[in-house]
Parts: C-alpha cells; structure tokens; sequence
C-alpha cells in the first residue's frame, strides 16, 4: 500500500510540472513578438526622414527658409513634338541609273561625313566608260595618221621644190594634215569630257576601274529615311535616303489661335521631356506659322533648342512654357530646393533642428529661380532652400552618411 501511495505522489508531482512548462514558454515568447512588431515599425518611420546635425548642416551649407507665396510669371503651357530643321535635311539620290549592289546603312542609323551609304553598280559609268576607252583608242588611231601625213607632206614639199612633183599635191596633202590636227583636238575635247563624267562616278582617268559608284553621306547626321534595298534597280532622280543633322532641332508647339498674341519670335520658351524628368531646356522661338488649323484651330510654333548630345529623338513628345506679361502670387520655393528621388520630385521639411522629412511635391512652372508647388507643401512650412542636394546624399547613403 505505502509503494502504491508513494506512485500516486510522485505521477501527481509530474503532472503539475508539465502543466508550468507552457506558462513559462508562453511568458518568454511574448517580448519577443512584441520586440518584433517595433523592429518593424521604427525602419518604416525612418525611411522619410533624415538626420543630420546642426555642426553637420552648417559645413554642407544647408539653410532652410519658409515656402512663401511670392509674384511670379504667369507662363502659357502647350505640347509639342520634336522635329528636324528643313535646312538640315538631305535628300540623297544616286548619281546615274544603276543597280543597288550594297545598302550599309538602315534608318535610325547615324552616319559621319563622307561615310559609304550604298554601293551603286553605275550602268551609266559603265557606259561612259566604254566610250571613254573607245574615244582613246579612236585618238591613237588619228595620231599614227597624223604622223604618216606628216611624213607624205614633207616628201610632196621636196619634190614640188625641184620641180618632180606638181604643187598642187603638196597643197593638197598639207591641207589634209591640217584636218587631221582639227580631228585630234576634237577627240581629245570629248575625252576630257567624258573624263570628267567619270570623275563625278568616282572613277579614275584611266577609266579601267570598276563602274562602281559609292554613294555618300554629305555631313554628320541620322538617317531618317530610306527608300533603297540591295538589287534595286534606280533612276537618277529617285530619292534614297534622307539624312538629318540634328545637332539643333525644332520643338514645334501647338498654339491655340486665342493665344498667339501671347508669343512672338525670338521669345525664350521653356521645354521639359518626359524622358528626362527635372531637365529644362531652353530654346528659341524661331517661326510662327501663318496657317490655322481649321479643325483644331492651331499655329505651329517653332522653337530652336541646341541638340550637341543627340538626346532628343524625332517626334519626342515635349511640354513647351511661353512667358506671358501677367504676374500672380503664387506659393513657390527655390528651384534648388526641389530634387529628383526615384523619379519624383521632393522637397525636405525640416521637422525638428536635426530631422528633415521628404515630402513628394507636384511642381508648376519654374522662373526668376523659383519653382511653383501645386501640391505637397503648405505656405510657411520650412523648406531646405540650400543645400537640398546634400540632404539628398544622405538620405541616399552616399554622402555625409556619417554625419547622423
């Protein structure tokens, strides 16, 4: 009996055990989960802010001042597409009829001066040149003769001076010898104007080389159209290629007919690409055009924009902005201010003396170096208006990381 009781205590003492285990189990994973949910939570807050000391801020050069509603010019805001010049655009043709041997370029090709487009199989310069050589030949044959006259008037001229042959037959032979010179010198004028047809082919005076034309590009530029394959067979006037220099190109704007008043040639304009996002370019407006549209009731504006880099495309689409004479208050900030982060636009509120928080902002226009904020920035609200690009660093880690 007393083995029996002694079992019973002892599976009793190991049941309440077992029901502790879990309690303290339970007591030990719940600061963990709670430590997690804050792990979470802080790197989100963290990630719209930025630090920086005030010793920190003041070497970087960074001030802060209000966004305030200051004049500004009111601007007139039209789409546009980028286009050519007229004057900068060749249209290339071949020299003769002939066959396309070889196209070496295609369009969206860019080409520097002088460089081989096509090789043109010339059946013209074959022709020319097989009458070049015939025309040398011809003139060798008259040059023998020349010499054998030559030779029979001197013999006619020593008998007709001893009085063994008549003078009329040495008048006679000299006479054709006179005709043969004319001859001569006709030929040698058509050869020197058939060489110069083959001079413009490309081919050599000789004319022994092939009746190969290379067909050239006549300055730098971009290949924006072609008419030409290998085997075609093309005439003198058919336009192969058409090459555009587009070291400065067109931005042409649609103008509403109620706003022509409110641009004029040689006005500055404003133009932004989508492709190039925080990029303003200037240009000029270099033509209005005296047709409307009847059915959008437009003008073409033309504005010149310098293109050294090549980074505007034919028919990109672009935002073009006309200065007007009107001023309104607007709220706006310093251009420097405003930078470009993942492709948006933002600004830095200073939050506290060492925080700054990035807020996205939408912008307007920009003149007199202030940007307009239509969107994202309350007037009074302290803008980093120096030194914005140095907050940027940080929060990108790439400079004054050290200095939170």
């Amino acid at each position: 009996m007393k083995g029996l009781a002694f079992l019973m205590v002892c599976a009793l003492g190991l049941l309440s055990c077992s029901k502790q285990k879990p309690e303290r189990e339970t007591k030990t994973e719940a600061p963990k989960q709670e430590a997690t949910a804050e792990e979470k939570e802080k790197p989100k807050g963290d990630a719209d802010t930025v630090e920086i000391t005030p010793e920190a801020q003041q070497r970087s050069g960074i001030v802060v001042m209000a966004a305030a509603s200051t004049p500004m010019t009111q601007h007139l805001q039209v789409t546009g597409t980028v286009q050519p010049i007229d004057g900068s655009i060749a249209h290339i043709r071949p020299p003769a009829r002939g066959r396309l041997l070889e196209v070496l370029v295609k369009v969206g090709d860019r080409v520097s001066t002088s460089q081989v487009l096509a090789q043109l199989d010339n059946i013209e310069a074959g022709e020319i040149s097989a009458q070049y050589n015939s025309a040398r030949a011809e003139l060798q044959r008259l040059k023998i003769q020349l010499a054998a006259q030559q030779r029979q008037v001197e013999r006619n001229r020593r008998l007709a001076e001893i009085g063994a042959a008549p003078q009329k037959d040495y008048e006679l032979s000299l006479a054709e010898q006179q005709g043969m010179e004319e001859g001569i010198r006709a030929q040698e004028s058509t050869i020197a104007g058939l060489s110069t047809r083959l001079r413009r082919f490309g081919i050599n005076e000789e004319g022994n080389a092939p009746s190969t034309t290379a067909i050239r590009a006549p300055f730098a530029g971009v290949i924006i159209h072609m008419a030409a394959a290998p085997g075609d067979v093309v005439e003198s006037g058919v336009e192969l290629f058409s090459l555009a220099n587009l070291s400065t190109v067109y931005v042409q704007a649609q103008v509403y007919e109620k706003d022509l008043g409110q641009v004029r040639v040689g006005q500055t304009a404003s133009i932004t690409l989508d492709s190039y996002p925080g990029e303003h370019l200037t240009g000029n407006v270099a033509s209005i055009s005296d047709l409307i549209d009847t059915q959008t009731r437009t003008a073409a504006v033309r504005c010149q924009v310098a293109n050294p880099s090549g980074r505007l495309k034919l028919d990109m689409l672009a935002t073009v902005q006309f200065p007007t004479s009107r001023k309104q208050a607007t709220l706006s900030v310093p251009s420097d201010a405003v930078q470009t982060v993942d492709g948006k636009s933002v600004v830095f509120i200073r939050s506290s003396p060492s925080r700054f928080s990035v807020r996205q902002v939408e912008t307007g226009v920009t003149s007199e170096g202030r940007t307009e904020i239509v969107r994202g920035v309350s007037d009074g609200e302290p803008v980093v208006s120096k030194g914005a690009f140095a907050v940027k660093s940080v929060l990108l880690g790439k400079e004054l990381g050290e200095e939170k």
